[in-house]
């Protein structure tokens, strides 16, 4: 019998922790985060065939992504008539970063193939863990370094079978473009933690109004100083027009839908699903082109969508825990609050307030227990700033 109750009770658990995998927050990360990798794969082939074709223009391929988001999102802000929420400063330094990240993956087209350029911007996902974990303060389960690790690990299999069809040896010149690479995945791990931070505590359609005019301000004068010469060199036809069209368009969509995915997911989940893209683009080598892969393309697919899985897992109970988390903060705060309005103050601790001379105190309960505020006598409460109450 006991036995019975034992499997009836392992049982229940497998299947709670099945349905907290099939929750709508996380299905909506993972098939949202294959839209965004299917965006960035076509991003790669448009930037890929225009450097096939010699034009080397990566600030102008942005720029027209900017313009798009600054009308589109900023008619939305303007007609909200509604102050900003964030600093406006904030979203001219965003706009530097993510132009600047931009135009180095794009400019690594010129040097190296387009798989080593997917391959390794999948650096921006250690750099987004670090600085979620230092400066949003993101807890990281056992169980997210366990799907980081079997998505990462797809990847170098996708790496090895590379170096074994000897694909990276296209480009002029792979060093080159493989630091570009690497240092446009730092300035993208920075944006995207920056646009975390600002769709959380601002607002979508204000992020993407601001970045679209401060990308668009920074690219113009970026390319008024770098491309300018450039842009006049190219022959316009519709074979150079196109690549341009399909990569605004892809990047529009792009920035549009990521915020979405930030604000449910995290910035972590966005570059996880990423890795992807270099699936998606062996998929469009073999049945759009004919071209033949290695073997080990499938299992680094199998592995990548592995990992999305064991990383989205449990999120429905890391959300459960941040609610009870807020309720007993709640709970406590409204005790704390009828203790003091019957007049039970706090005599052994240094009162902190938000708002200092607010009137409004944060005291710890344990400190109450015993202490009774004698009737008729001046309670004196001394703030941080030695106000006197």
């Amino acid at each position: 019998m006991a036995v019975f109750l034992w499997d009836l009770h392992t049982q229940r658990e497998r299947m709670v922790s099945f349905n907290d995998l099939w929750t709508k927050k996380t299905l909506l990360g993972l098939v949202l985060g294959q839209f965004l990798s299917l965006l960035i794969t076509s991003t790669g082939f448009s930037s890929s065939e225009l450097a096939r074709r010699g034009i080397n223009a990566p600030t102008s391929q942005s720029f027209a992504n900017y313009v798009l988001l600054a009308i589109i999102y900023g008619a939305m802000l303007i007609h909200r008539r509604k102050g900003l929420k964030a600093k406006w400063y904030y979203y001219i330094l965003l706009g530097i970063v993510d132009v600047e990240a931009n135009y180095l993956v794009v400019k690594a087209y010129q040097y190296t193939s387009l798989t080593s350029v997917m391959l390794l911007d999948c650096w921006t996902i250690p750099c987004v863990i670090f600085l979620t974990w230092f400066f949003l303060k993101t807890k990281y389960r056992l169980k997210k370094f366990a799907g980081v690790a079997i998505c990462v690990t797809g990847l170098v299999m996708v790496i090895f079978s590379d170096v074994h069809t000897q694909d990276r040896s296209a480009g002029s010149s792979p060093v080159k473009g493989d630091f570009l690479v690497i240092a446009g995945s730092v300035l993208y791990a920075v944006s995207n933690v920056s646009e975390e931070f600002l769709v959380t505590n601002a607002d979508r359609v204000e992020l993407m109004a601001m970045l679209g005019l401060f990308g668009a301000i920074v690219s113009a004068c970026q390319i008024s100083i770098l491309e300018r010469q450039e842009l006049q060199s190219i022959q316009w036809s519709a074979g150079a027009v196109l690549p341009f069209i399909g990569f605004a368009l892809a990047m529009f969509l792009f920035y549009s839908f990521v915020p979405i995915l930030l604000k449910h997911n995290g910035s972590t989940m966005l570059n996880l699903s990423l890795l992807s893209s270099d699936m998606w683009a062996v998929l469009i080598r073999i049945f759009a082109y004919g071209e033949k892969v290695d073997w080990m393309y499938f299992i680094s697919f199998a592995a990548v969508a592995v990992g999305l899985i064991i990383y989205s897992w449990g999120s429905k109970e890391d959300d459960k825990s941040k609610v009870r988390v807020a309720e007993d903060t709640a709970e406590q705060s409204n005790t704390m609050d009828e203790e003091a309005a019957i007049g039970i103050p706090d005599q052994g601790s240094t009162v902190g307030s938000s708002k200092p001379g607010d009137g409004k105190y944060d005291i710890g309960p344990s400190t109450l227990q015993g202490l009774i505020a004698p009737i008729g006598k001046k309670n004196i409460l001394e703030d941080a700033q030695g106000n006197t109450y």
